[in-house]
Parts: structure tokens; C-alpha cells; sequence
């Protein structure tokens, strides 16, 4: 696994084919297609991200796409949108932006769920409580 150390300041297009550690800062556009990419306690990231997973201990300020998985621990920091089939966000963890997981395996596991279809047939129940005490009152 390759490593961008804490002092390190890299500011353009990142790419590899291998698994990456930043521990430093990034600016621009980070591409590791078909390998992991991990931004450290101390990673700082300003950047548009495609990796086959991401795992976020530090922040980022961009889009974070992976098509496996991503992952934020809790003192992960992520404000910009995430795009996986694959999410796992830890409590204390921060996220500011849109999810999207509608892509890869995911799209079959959610649409067959009844699960969905419950919660709608029980909130007129809930509503009718609040409109009679609107009548009492």
C-alpha cells in the first residue's frame, strides 16, 4: 500500500494501481479504479474521488464514488455526495450531501422489499390521531 505522507501537499490529478493511504493533503481529482483508497486521521481531501472502496478517518470536501463500498468512521468528515453500492457510516460520523446507492447489487436487494410498503399503510393511522384532536380542538 502507497502512502502520502502527513507533509505531503498534492494538488492535480492522482491516479494508480494500487491501494493509497493519504495521510497529507490533496487537491484535484483522485482515480484508483480497481483499488482501495483510505484517507487517514490526518488526510485532508479537496477532490473529486472514483476507487473500487473508500474509507474516510479524515475529511473530504467532494464527491466520493466507489463501486464496491465506502465507509465513514466516526471521525470521518464527508461534505459532498456519495455514490456506492455499499455504504457503512459509523456513529459520530459526519455526512453532508446526497446518497446515492442505486448502483450494482444494491438496486436487487432494495426494490423487492415489502418493508417499504408498511410504513405507508400505517401513517394515515398516525394522521388520524393529530385531525381528532384538531376536531376536539
Amino acid at each position: 500500500m502507497a502512502t502520502i505522507g502527513q507533509s505531503i501537499v498534492f494538488k492535480g490529478e492522482l491516479t494508480g494501481d494500487e491501494d493509497l493511504e493519504i495521510e497529507g493533503q490533496v487537491d484535484g481529482n483522485v482515480n484508483l479504479t480497481n483499488h482501495q483508497l483510505t484517507i487517514g486521521a490526518n488526510g485532508r481531501l479537496k477532490a473529486e474521488v472514483m476507487a473500487k472502496s473508500i474509507i474516510v478517518i479524515g475529511q473530504v470536501k467532494g464527491n466520493l464514488t466507489a463501486t464496491e463500498r465506502i465507509e465513514i468512521q466516526a471521525t470521518g468528515v464527508v461534505e459532498g455526495d456519495v455514490r456506492a453500492p455499499r455504504l457503512n457510516v459509523q456513529e459520530g460520523a459526519v455526512l453532508n450531501g446526497n446518497i446515492d446507492m442505486s448502483a450494482g447489487p444494491a438496486v436487487e436487494t432494495r426494490k423487492p422489499s415489502s418493508a417499504a410498503a408498511s410504513p405507508p399503510a400505517a401513517a394515515p393511522a398516525g394522521q388520524s390521531a393529530p385531525a381528532e384532536a384538531l376536531k376536539s380542538a
